[in-house]
């Protein structure tokens, strides 16, 4: 027997409610904005507390997310636009105008770790306890921050009559693609994918400080970049709206590359014949 899926309940359909939460005068709040801002306090309250059980100073925490955030952003923002510079050329006061979504989350992985390696030598401490303390947060927000996809209705995929199916405005649709009014929700693919990476990593954490597992340090950071890369890399294939560079999904490159450095990093912990140490407590 063949199961008719387009015959089931309507009631996983998404539509969004648009990407301005309240207007108040001159003031407006943005679903969007107000996502990032999230993603980042639930990333630094997760990171601190994942310190204090590892014994490290949740304060160290709190300045590097200072760090994160001025080095992050500004980059994911600068990604983008690098990419999409052919739009951006025509509207240039468009370039910082961020609450309107155009973040990259590679760009903003890049950033993160430049600002993350500069701490970490200033302020004297492994740069590799820091990203594994730091990874289960970076994936958390990723999931949050997605919802700001759905709100402005952007990094959707393909026509599709599944019944998850996510309806797009007319305006909002790619060209050539104007006659189709559903498409595949890949905001909720990736946030779904995001939260099983984050429950991997949390529960490798825990096992890890619980005594159950033995980690290196490094670990949890390159699990991050090969798991979360090998999903982008499928849900990737899905969207309409991918950066390119001439044939080629950067998107897809930039994951393909993830995956290799993340089993490489792997075995650079696990197998080379001079031990790494473990993770260790610190009470700095």
């Amino acid at each position: 027997m063949v199961l008719d899926i387009s015959s089931l309940p309507l009631a996983f359909q998404f539509t969004s409610p648009g990407p301005i939460l309240v207007k108040i005068g001159p003031l407006t709040i943005r679903w969007y904005g107000l996502l990032i801002a999230t993603a980042v306090l639930v990333g630094v309250s997760l990171s601190q507390y994942l310190a204090k059980r590892r014994n490290v100073n949740p304060e160290l925490l709190s300045d590097l997310s200072i760090w994160l955030v001025i080095g992050a952003i500004p980059a994911a923002r600068l990604y983008y636009v690098l990419f999409e510079w052919a739009e951006y050329a025509k509207r240039p006061d468009k370039i910082i105008a961020i609450w309107e979504g155009g973040i990259a989350i590679h760009g903003a992985i890049i950033g993160g770790t430049l600002a993350a390696l500069i701490f970490a030598r200033l302020k004297r401490v492994s740069f590799w306890q820091l990203a594994d303390l730091v990874a289960p947060s970076l994936i958390l927000g990723q999931a949050i921050g997605r919802w700001g996809n759905f709100f402005n209705s952007e990094a959707f995929g393909s026509p599709t009559n599944l019944p998850w199916k996510l309806y797009i405005p007319p305006e909002r649709r790619p060209s050539g693609l104007v006659n189709f009014e559903y498409f595949h929700p890949t905001f909720l693919y990736e946030s779904l994918w995001d939260l099983m990476v984050f429950t991997l990593l949390l529960n490798l954490f825990l096992r890890s400080v619980s005594g159950k597992l033995r980690l290196k340090a490094g670990t949890l950071i390159m699990v991050y970049l090969t798991a979360y890369s090998t999903g982008r890399f499928w849900i990737e294939g899905l969207r309409t709206d991918s950066l390119m560079l001439g044939p080629l999904r950067i998107a897809q490159v930039v994951s393909l590359t993830g995956i290799l450095a993340g089993l490489a990093g792997l075995a650079w912990l696990y197998y080379r014949k001079r031990p790494l140490p473990d993770v260790v407590a610190s009470s700095d």
